[in-house]
């Protein structure tokens, strides 16, 4: 037998891919290495996804696995599906035999597939790894609909995602914004950014790659903004450009291709306008910020239905893609940034629609069953 204190619990979470599946797999992350510092935490990916410099720039040891995306569609990739999942599970096999996994983590997406049929049937063990499942979004897709069946824990963002009896624990959010003190960080975020403390401040951003209707509809109404007194944080895009008019003595519009210090742009806001992706709503809810949430037109209507709780909560507008318009944008935004009481009542529903310790509890979920696994196998 050997001695429980030579190996730590090895935990192996599976979100690549994207940031929504990448950003809740890290935040599970950090909740377990402050949870359980000598944990050992491995990350699956593949050559393609985002988590390439995502995950090591986090500090997290990245596998790689051949992808086995499922087709939507019929046709050639469809009938060679098969052949690539058996590739991409016998490589996540191996990763699990490699780091001794005492439990699997998943987050849906092309990744989680493989890491899910893996755990399931390991030729080197008797028992399966367990398996610990979290849903994002409104709908769940077809990787955690499989998972789900066999998983020990299931746990999901919203009610009614399509997993029986999941556990609805919201969506894990990276610690510098689930426990983010906005008002204490606004001086160094306004400066950080150059826009003025002393006045409201509106944050704009379209995702990773930002948002031609959100970017047309704010510079669009830069003029009634500044004359309104209101600066402007506007992440563009790194493929896009704006030209706002500035309007003088007005305060600073600042457009930026990316942000990198996200704590700091919330940090710095009284207001969002954004889409309305499952992380998107997570974090912004998650600070506590009155947010104007405008899903993508097409898909399934998945993103309205991830902001809908926070919207009726009352911590947020949510507004078609067809209305955000400058003329929007310059008759309701000064109105709302005005209004001190309505503000604060969203900013508090906001607080209370927002999960902030969903990355706990699932880290606590999966080192409960990593531990007993872990003492098994010992």
């Amino acid at each position: 037998m050997k001695d429980p204190v030579t190996r730590p619990v090895s935990v192996v979470v599976a979100g690549g891919g994207t940031a929504g599946h990448i950003e809740p797999a890290l935040a599970v992350a950090d909740a377990i290495a402050a949870i359980d510092p000598t944990a050992r935490i491995t990350a699956l990916g593949t050559a393609k996804g985002l988590e390439t410099t995502i995950v090591p720039d986090r500090g997290y040891d990245l596998r790689l696995i051949p992808p086995a995306p499922l087709p939507r569609q019929v046709g050639m990739d469809l009938a060679l599906t098969p052949g690539r999942l058996a590739r991409s599970v016998r490589a996540t096999r191996k990763v699990l035999d490699d780091v001794s996994a005492d439990v699997v983590i998943g987050f849906g997406g092309y990744v989680a597939l493989p890491a899910y049929l893996a755990a399931r049937g390991r030729a080197r063990r008797r028992r399966r790894i367990p398996l610990v499942i979290h849903e994002a979004n409104a709908s769940a897709g077809i990787a955690n609909k499989i998972g789900a069946r066999w998983a020990e824990r299931v746990m999901a963002a919203v009610a009614d995602c399509g997993l029986p009896g999941a556990e609805v624990v919201g969506i894990p959010v990276r610690g510098s914004l689930a426990g983010l003190d906005r008002s204490a960080l606004r001086a160094k975020a306004c400066h950080y950014f150059g826009l003025d403390e002393s006045v409201r401040n509106l944050l704009v951003f379209g995702g990773s790659q930002g948002a031609v209707r959100l970017n047309d509809a704010v510079v669009g109404a830069a003029r009634q903004l500044g004359d309104a007194g209101i600066g402007v944080l506007h992440a563009y895009g790194p493929k896009n450009t704006i030209s706002p008019e500035r309007v003088e003595g007005a305060p600073p519009y600042v457009g930026v291709g990316y942000l990198k210090r996200m704590d700091l742009a919330y940090a710095a806001a009284d207001l969002v306008i954004c889409r309305s992706g499952a992380m998107t709503v997570a974090e912004v809810s998650a600070t506590g910020l009155p947010a104007v949430y405008v899903p993508l037109p097409h898909g399934n209507g998945e993103q309205a239905l991830n902001a809908l709780p926070v919207v009726e909560a009352g911590g947020g507008l949510l507004v078609p893609d067809d209305e955000m318009t400058p003329q929007w944008v310059a008759r309701e935004v000064p109105a709302l940034l005005g209004d001190d009481e309505r503000l604060a009542a969203m900013a508090a529903n906001a607080a209370i629609g927002g999960h902030r310790d969903a990355a706990a509890t699932v880290a606590r979920a999966a080192l409960e069953l990593a531990r007993r696994d872990h003492r098994a196998d010992l």
